[in-house]
């Protein structure tokens, strides 16, 4: 049974350019971010794709759209990849959770699978229903590629997942906004072919 999986985190929002935690906070695409779903559109043109997968949140939808229309493919919607719920800590700057309780915000940074925030989701509650939904992927579209637009803890735990690391090691992994990771998940191994390209962004207006 084997998946090709382009993972995609979504494209820019205002609260992405402040560094405020988004989690279910359905936040709209800045400027920016069009342009930036646009860009990665043109990136995932070639090879042909199955389906195109999204997180049910606006922002993920918002660029998978764009990547769909090449193919001739409307967005499938699932909600196992949704982000994870920040409960209290959504629509605060870093700097605002961390002056909350710097004690625990250390120790979320050290050891995010041990800790979570208030009001928040587990990270091992996500961690079973974005598994659960790789695994629906894989059932589905055995010897296929296909693109999932999702959030950055989500795209995260998919490739700690595959290169066989703890959850504490999330916050090793950089995702930044349409940066495009590469997974090809088969019976017996899993290889990262590559991790949060964004060559097709530097022509897009505004991004950094």
């Amino acid at each position: 049974m084997a998946l090709r999986l382009l993972l995609v985190r979504h494209a820019e929002t205002a609260w992405n350019r402040d560094r405020r935690y988004q989690g279910w906070t359905d936040t709209p695409l800045s400027d920016t971010g069009r342009a930036q779903a646009e860009a990665v559109a043109g990136a995932l043109r070639e090879p042909p794709l199955a389906a195109v997968y999204s997180s049910p949140l606006q922002r993920a939808r918002d660029t998978a759209v764009p990547i769909a229309r090449p193919h001739g493919l409307s967005v499938q919607v699932e909600a196992a990849f949704k982000e994870m719920g920040f409960g209290g800590w959504e629509g605060l700057t870093i700097e605002e959770a961390r002056a909350l309780d710097p004690a625990f915000y250390a120790r979320w940074l050290a050891a995010p699978a041990h800790e979570t925030p208030p009001g928040a989701e587990a990270l091992a509650d996500v961690k079973t229903r974005v598994v659960g939904g790789l695994e629906a992927l894989r059932d589905e579209h055995d010897g296929r590629s296909v693109c999932l637009v999702t959030h950055a803890v989500v795209a995260r735990i998919l490739i700690v997942e595959a290169l066989g690391l703890p959850l504490d090691r999330l916050w090793s992994v950089t995702v930044s906004p349409t940066g495009i990771s590469e997974l090809e998940f088969r019976p017996d191994w899993t290889a990262l072919h590559r991790m949060n390209t964004r060559v097709h962004l530097e022509t897009a207006p505004g991004s950094r």
